[in-house]
């Protein structure tokens, strides 16, 4: 008998205006849908969607294939986990009470088949600048929740678009060299600094994050050090079989 699998995803940023969107959602939704018999558990680590926001009464519109296919994967058994990212923040309880989702913490530490793994989108960890931790503030403040929730759909929706148009994915950020090599070098610097703070059999086995849109695998102490790429350029996800992670580009 087979072995359950485990599938980690990140950074597909449906509804993004670039480089045609529909042919993307598609392509994820057709990857959801071929996930094996044998899936167990599958991973979203984070800007799944490019913006997302829940009202009580409306429902944002697209991703109709996308939330389907998970809503089917949560039918048949699956286990779907939910972590925010920073373009996909403001999910509350839709995802929950409509497709059985579990929405889990910004930064986690979970067990599968006796290996740790350290799971999160990956946003603020290594690179944690003042400006960004503001941001993160006025993102979180419920005071600006319920004032961005008393504007009109449209308006509200346009202006989380306008803001996606200034996506660094659009504007080729991540071809460059120096960003290649700065999430390289501080991606593993924090792992294993992180791996010291881990009492005596309790280091990680694999830290998996997204975010970056640069693409890590590399060896940190005591364990593996993943970082997902982009559904924009090079989509991939992480697959786990109970032994060992394997980094899969998606054809």
């Amino acid at each position: 008998m087979a072995g359950r699998l485990y599938y980690f995803v990140s950074d597909v940023h449906l509804g993004l205006d670039y480089q045609n969107p529909e042919e993307r959602e598609k392509k994820f939704a057709s990857f959801l849908a071929a996930l094996p018999a044998e899936t167990s558990d599958l991973y979203l680590l984070g800007d799944i969607f490019d913006f997302w926001y829940e009202y009580k009464n409306v429902i944002p519109r697209g991703f109709t294939r996308t939330l389907g296919a998970i809503a089917a994967l949560v039918d048949r058994g699956v286990k779907v986990h939910f972590f925010n990212g920073n373009h996909d923040i403001w999910t509350y309880d839709y995802l929950q009470k409509e497709l059985g989702v579990v929405v889990e913490k910004r930064l986690d530490i979970v067990e599968i088949e006796g290996k740790r793994f350290c799971l999160g989108h990956g946003d603020g960890i290594w690179d944690n600048s003042q400006s960004y931790s503001l941001l993160q503030k006025i993102f979180k403040s419920k005071f600006l929740q319920i004032l961005f929730s008393s504007l009109h759909p449209r308006w509200a929706f346009l202006f989380g678009h306008s803001w996606s148009k200034h996506n660094r994915l659009t504007r080729g950020v991540n071809a460059n060299a120096d960003v290649v090599k700065y999430v390289n070098e501080e991606s593993v610097k924090w792992a294993n600094a992180y791996q010291k703070k881990q009492p005596e059999g309790g280091k990680i086995d694999y830290f998996i994050f997204g975010h970056h849109h640069v693409v890590v695998d590399a060896p940190v102490d005591g364990g593996r050090l993943f970082v997902l790429g982009d559904w924009i350029n090079n989509p991939d996800c992480i697959i786990f079989d109970g032994h060992e992670c394997k980094l899969m580009e998606i054809r």
